[in-house]
Parts: C-alpha cells; structure tokens; sequence
C-alpha cells in the first residue's frame, strides 16, 4: 500500500491556487466515505493510468505508472464555516505536474460519477 500521506509531502509542488469543490461533488464523496470509509479509491476512471484516492485530508490524482506519483491534489478544505449543504466547499489545488490543470475538471466529474454509480449500486 502506497503512504499518499509522505508521497504529498515529499513531491515539491510546482503552484497552489485556492479553489472550491461543487457542493453536489462533495456531498456524494460525504455519502460515499459515510457508507465506506475511508480512504476511497477509484481506479475505473477513464483516465489514462490515473487513480483518485479520496480521504479526509486531500483528494488526490496519482499516476500509477510513476509509482503514483500524485499529479493534482485538493488539500485543506474548510468546512467548518459551511453555512448550507448547496455551498461550495474552498479548499487548495496543488499542481505536481505541468499539464495538471487539464485534469482538473475531468477528475472532478469522474468521482461524482463513479461515487454515484457505486452508491446506486449497492442500494
């Protein structure tokens, strides 16, 4: 089992915006990690050799082929200050490659969709 935890603090990260995730990708990670646990693991992206683990603390693209080396990550969210289920939730955006902005949105519409499927499918 990989230590996403020592991978993301040992990779240098090449720039970090502030960034929001939708209200309707969150709250089916929230139902998801309720039901499951943590940490998630979706391997059946469609993304060429990208996995997403989601847990807690950082919801990550690594890239498996580079012995998953993470690529994007989400860190820090704030939801403490979250006045209603509909609102955004601010977090960081760490980029560790160079083309990480292009997988940004597809990542993002891949974990509400498989998170969806998977809840849907085990009722």
């Amino acid at each position: 089992m990989i230590d996403m935890d020592a991978r993301l603090a040992d990779m240098p990260i090449l720039a970090q915006r502030d960034d929001a995730l939708d209200a309707k990708v969150f709250n089916v990670w929230h139902r998801a990690r309720s039901r499951w646990g943590e940490p998630i693991r979706i391997d059946d992206t469609g993304l060429k050799q990208i996995e997403i683990i989601l847990t807690d603390r950082y919801w990550v693209c690594a890239d498996v082929i580079l012995h998953y080396c993470p690529v994007v990550a989400w860190v820090d969210f704030e939801r403490e200050n979250r006045g209603s289920l509909h609102e955004p939730i601010p977090c960081k955006i760490n980029y560790y490659h160079f083309a990480a902005s292009a997988l940004r949105a597809k990542a993002l519409e891949q974990i509400k969709e498989v998170l969806e499927q998977r809840l849907w499918a085990d009722g």
